[in-house]
């Protein structure tokens, strides 16, 4: 793992990484603009909870709970972006690292576009669900970083390894390996959560896992 996060740092002086990091920026500033405005309005003219004291410390809390609900589902909702430019930074590192292989099949825009919606709904109610946690603070980062290092292990592992195989054999890799795509979904969950560091997570996220996948794949 790494290892693999080590190339994926070393490569980010490349041309088409560093196309690709100046394209996540833009995409990154509008995606915290969009969450930051939809939250504060969700939060003000909704009643996002059933519990009444819950709603309650929301409005209580006001402006911090929009930083807070923005800073929780930003890490998901950028790593869910990434699909549209995944063929970008998956082709340098294979071009670079993996020249024998053959060119991915690849993911459509449309199976793309479906797999960030759906990734982010999911992502959206279980964040929303983890709120309960905040009353027990000692509880919270263990629930918050384990829940959301599962969901972008899973995430990342599975915009890399469906360029090359079958959903079921993506599936069945992932479940031989799921500790370590645990593992490594909690260490870019906590990258994610630091400023200006979270900017570039995405990029070194889906290389290094381009790298782990065909660790996988020799290993199998």
């Amino acid at each position: 793992m790494f290892k693999a996060l080590a190339k994926a740092l070393a490569q980010l002086g490349d041309t088409p990484i560093q196309k690709t990091i100046f394209q996540t920026l833009i995409v990154a500033m509008i995606v915290f603009i969009i969450l930051w405005s939809a939250i504060g309005y969700g939060l003000t003219n909704t009643s996002l909870f059933t519990i009444g004291w819950l709603e309650d410390i929301i409005d209580i809390m006001g402006g911090l709970a929009v930083l807070v609900i923005t800073w929780m589902l930003f890490p998901g909702v950028i790593s869910a972006t990434m699909g549209f430019f995944l063929d970008t930074i998956a082709r340098a590192v294979e071009a670079k690292h993996y020249p024998h292989l053959e060119p991915a099949v690849g993911v459509s825009t449309a199976e793309a576009i479906f797999s960030s919606i759906k990734f982010i709904a999911i992502l959206v109610v279980l964040n929303i669900f983890m709120l309960l946690f905040l009353i027990v603070p000692p509880v919270f980062p263990f629930v918050f970083y384990g829940v959301n290092g599962y969901l972008l292990g899973r995430e990342y592992f599975e915009l890399v390894a469906l360029r090359r195989m079958s959903p079921a054999q993506a599936k069945e890799l992932r479940l031989k390996n799921k500790r370590k795509i645990l593992i490594f979904g909690i260490l870019i969950a906590l990258l994610l959560s630091i400023p200006l560091i979270n900017l570039l997570t995405p990029i070194i996220a889906t290389a290094a896992m381009l790298h782990m996948f065909e660790s996988f794949r020799n290993e199998a």
